[in-house]
């Protein structure tokens, strides 16, 4: 019978990192390396979620 445990989803964290990166870019007057930066940060920590939760 297959596992039904519930996985993960790590799309908060890139948005989260989208906005968080372009709300200090901004503050500090560098929007976009600003998003940039938070859309990396965003895609790294999902993509950590994603293999701790394929074991």
């Amino acid at each position: 019978m297959a596992d039904k445990r519930p996985t993960a989803a790590g799309g908060f964290l890139i948005a989260m990192g989208i906005l968080g990166g372009a709300g200090v870019g901004f503050a500090i007057g560098q929007a976009t390396p600003g998003l940039l930066i938070g859309t990396a940060i965003g895609v790294t920590a999902a993509l950590l979620v994603w293999i701790r939760d394929r074991r």
